[in-house]
């Protein structure tokens, strides 16, 4: 295991883990968007749970591969189902944030 691929997968963590918070405490910056993509409020909270359960499955992908390697591939799809999402409201500037929050975790499975 390589110290880059530790500090990739810290860092796909932790903002991961930093965008499932923000969906907990219902920040301003990720509900009002959200609410522009006419996500209903009632899936937030599950969205929110799917993201923290990537942000473990990368930490505890550290020690058991496997499950760091689910944990990525579920990540990069719920990021893929933002940036549908994002582009069916039309609001093409906000692309760049889903795919953002994407990029650390794929790079960390292409590093595993």
């Amino acid at each position: 295991m390589s110290t880059t691929y530790v500090v990739v997968t810290a860092v796909a963590a932790i903002m991961v883990g930093f965008s499932a918070v923000s969906v907990f405490i219902k920040a301003p910056w990720v509900t009002e968007p959200l609410t522009q993509y006419g996500v209903p409020t009632s899936w937030w909270t599950w969205l929110g749970l799917a993201k923290a359960a990537g942000a473990v499955g990368l930490v505890v992908g550290l020690w058991i591969p496997a499950i760091g390697l689910a944990a990525g591939i579920g990540i990069a799809l719920y990021f893929t189902g933002a940036v549908i999402t994002v582009i069916r409201a039309r609001q093409y500037p906000h692309v760049a944030w889903p795919l953002m929050y994407a990029a650390p975790a794929v790079a960390a499975m292409i590093l595993a």
